[in-house]
């Protein structure tokens, strides 16, 4: 049983080292692609590279449109070796125990019917210490609907590919169904949050709109504040070379304006508005 994570990213130098060093320790290996970062991101991955060695993957490739993110993640799983998939975007810094949990059901199902594991998520908004309620999540897996997502795949699906374009982009079988429409047994859902996603937030400190659809994602809203006794990812608390930003800002004054006006509307549209998956 092994597990290679797939990092995909373009201007991510805000959470990239806390999203990496958050599993690192966890899987086989780490294809870490940069597919033409204008901030820091390269800088982060070659550093990643140099501490972690064998375990990651550095590699630049080149990405002109939506289209192309699609063949290069397809180009991933064709030179994957392991048994098993993650998804790890660099927006997302999951829990020590959390990743301990998903790889221990890996471990002890690696002979059974298992095919994917449902990841549910807090969607971080503004800043780190709010996230988005669950009525604004719009993914739907079997009887779950809101922050959930499918982030560790079997390879043994019969031919597992990707199709569709960045921003409806999913995993299908050989019959063109997707991975979450498969047979529901096949399927677990771990009981609790997993990680932080910050795919809402400005994820790069110097070019974060030059990346395709990310100014869409970009969510003037007030979330629900985290709980005082709430523990962040153990990811934030390490040791970190002085070039990375701290995670710990909080929203400004102009934020806060766009975002007194924005929420309202964005609850009412939740409410009594059908909304489409993707972007």
């Amino acid at each position: 049983m092994s597990i290679w994570a797939h990092t995909l990213v373009k201007n991510e130098d805000r959470y990239l080292w806390f999203a990496v060093t958050s599993v690192v320790d966890y899987v086989d290996k780490i294809l870490l692609w940069d597919t033409g970062s204008t901030d820091d991101t390269i800088k982060v991955a070659k550093e990643l590279k140099r501490r972690y060695l064998e375990r990651i993957d550095f590699r630049q490739v080149v990405q002109k449109d939506i289209y192309d993110f699609t063949d290069v993640r397809q180009q991933m799983l064709n030179e994957t070796r392991s048994s098993w998939l993650m998804i790890l975007d660099g927006d997302e810094v999951w829990w020590d125990q959390k990743i301990r949990q998903v790889v221990q059901v890996i471990k002890e199902r690696s002979n059974g019917n298992l095919e994917t594991i449902v990841t549910p998520y807090y969607n971080v908004v503004g800043d780190i210490f709010h996230y988005q309620e669950e009525s604004a999540g719009m993914y739907s897996i079997d009887s779950k609907k809101g922050h959930y997502n499918i982030r560790f795949v079997n390879r043994q699906i019969p031919e597992l590919h990707f199709n569709k374009p960045h921003g409806q982009q999913g995993l299908f079988d050989r019959n063109g169904v997707l991975i979450q429409d498969r047979e529901k047994t096949n399927r677990k859902l771990v009981d609790a949050k997993c990680y932080l996603h910050f795919t809402n937030i400005l994820r790069s400190t110097k070019n974060d709109y030059f990346v395709p659809k990310r100014k869409t994602k970009m969510k003037y809203e007030l979330g629900v504040k985290f709980q005082k006794d709430f523990y962040y990812p153990e990811a934030f608390f390490k040791p970190t070379p002085s070039f990375i930003t701290s995670p710990w800002g909080k929203m400004g004054g102009d934020f806060v304006k766009k975002a007194l006006l924005q929420t309202p509307l964005r609850k009412v549209k939740r409410r009594f508005f059908n909304r489409r998956v993707g972007y």
